[in-house]
């Protein structure tokens, strides 16, 4: 097991490392910006280092200055967390060359699987289902529009190196095909560095549910179970839950084993996501893998009773996954939503500042991965993300239930956040009765009336 590790990331998911670490009796490093200087993953560290000014690129995706803070600390593992330096091979590769532990998978996993085109066509081979689309990168106009009408409209445009909703345009007719083309391909190469775009048929109101894995480096490979994550606003998620109220045991038993066959075809090691989207007529559709743990790790957690950052370490360490599949057993329920520094009255707009009022949710059922505390300045050159409410119960509707009473708990003053977007959500009697789609939101916010400005 490792002695010490460097944290390459801010936070909660920075806090959240530092806890499993001490559990497993592992130093740690904390590396921050001048920004963060007084987060609580800074203080909680056995060791501290600034690497750079507040914005991310001089600091959480500086390279160089990571690697030496790694070096001077004499760390034998980097944790990179979600995010900043997550999912680039290339940092992994430096980390490998240094020859410090990149906990998480390998660089060439990485690679492959960021590449959402060559994901598409590894998966196909190994035999999961693909959604109809380009079977190489769309060039040029003319041939987008080749693609679109071999697929039929709607369709869209994807950058093959993207996530996060950017690079994506929907397309209904050729009109709309020719206008976003160009735009989706500067968007990929401003985000990604990389214009190269694909082009998918576009699934209407699907559910967007995936399956977590987790590998050691013996080829023991197990799935814990679905999370649906079909609450998001533009491609960002902000509710997930675990199970599914869809997912039953026998669709959840073949879309975990098409998940460990996906794991398989690449060699894959460490924790990661298969992500699939299932259409109205209950077919499912390979989307994306996520090669790192994700923003919503914890519902998994909670119904399974499974550490998985600890065992991203062990893995990482050499150890051997001491669970077998028939270990796995989903209990209850869990919810978690995503508190944002945002005003859903203005359009999500961000909402930084300081925190002078602070009542954090507790008791039975709830558990809060949070970095604020009262008198934190939410700075304005981060993600808006402040905290987790992670609500559990014997069943959904408990867990609805003891989520409701979390939230009507949790107060943040005087800057806005989403909480009384996330107990409107709660409440709606779709939601309650488990009939959303990754359309849900926007269908909602058509409904909610104007503010008066």
């Amino acid at each position: 097991m490792f002695s010490k590790i460097l944290i390459a990331n801010r936070g909660e998911i920075a806090l959240r490392v530092i806890r499993a670490c001490k559990e497993l009796g592992i130093r740690t490093v904390a590396v921050y910006s001048e920004a963060d200087r007084d987060c609580l993953h800074v203080r909680f560290a056995d060791e501290a280092i600034c690497i750079g000014r507040a914005h991310s690129s001089e600091s959480y995706l500086n390279i160089p200055a990571i690697i030496s803070a790694a070096e001077i600390t004499d760390v034998e593992a980097i944790h990179p967390g979600y995010g900043f330096l997550a999912e680039n091979p290339h940092f992994a590769e430096i980390c490998e060359s240094c020859k410090i532990t990149f906990i998480g998978p390998t660089s060439e996993n990485i690679r492959l699987m960021g590449d959402k085109m060559a994901a598409r066509n590894v998966m196909q081979k190994a035999g999961l289902p693909i959604i109809p689309g380009s079977t190489s990168i769309v060039k040029n106009k003319d041939e987008a529009i080749k693609v679109a009408r071999k697929i039929g409209y709607p369709v869209i445009i994807k950058a093959s190196a993207g996530g996060g909703g950017k690079g994506m345009r929907i397309c209904h007719n050729d009109i709309r095909l020719v206008s976003s083309f160009m735009t989706a391909q500067a968007e990929a190469e401003a985000n990604f560095g990389n214009s190269a775009v694909y082009i998918e048929k576009y699934i209407e109101k699907p559910r967007h549910i995936e399956i977590q894995v987790l590998a050691d480096k013996y080829g023991h490979i197990v799935y814990l179970g679905e999370r649906d994550c079909s609450i998001q606003r533009r491609h960002q998620k902000l509710l997930e839950e675990s199970p599914s109220p869809i997912v039953n045991n026998k669709l959840r038993k073949h879309l975990g084993e098409l998940a460990v066959k996906a794991a398989k075809a690449i060699n894959y090691v460490s924790a990661g996501t298969i992500e699939f989207l299932l259409d109205q007529k209950n077919n499912f559709y390979f989307m994306e893998m996520n090669t790192r743990i994700q923003v919503e790790h914890p519902i998994t957690e909670m119904v399974t009773g499974i550490d998985l950052i600890k065992k991203q370490i062990q893995i990482a360490a050499g150890e051997k996954l001491n669970i077998q599949q028939d270990d796995i057993q989903i209990k209850g329920s869990a919810i978690e939503c995503r508190i944002n520094a945002e005003n859903p009255e203005n359009n999500f707009m961000p909402s930084p500042g300081k925190i002078e009022i602070l009542n954090l949710p507790g008791g039975p059922g709830v558990r809060l991965d949070t970095h604020i505390y009262q008198g934190y300045e939410v700075p304005p050159f981060y993600d808006s993300l402040l905290a987790k409410v992670i609500a559990c119960g014997r069943d959904r509707q408990e867990t609805i239930r003891v989520m409701h009473r979390a939230l009507s708990e949790f107060i943040i003053a005087p800057i806005k956040t989403t909480i009384p977007f996330h107990i409107r959500l709660l409440e709606d009697p779709l939601f309650q009765k488990g009939q959303v789609s990754t359309h849900f939101i926007q269908e909602m916010l058509k409904e909610e009336p104007k503010t008066e400005e």
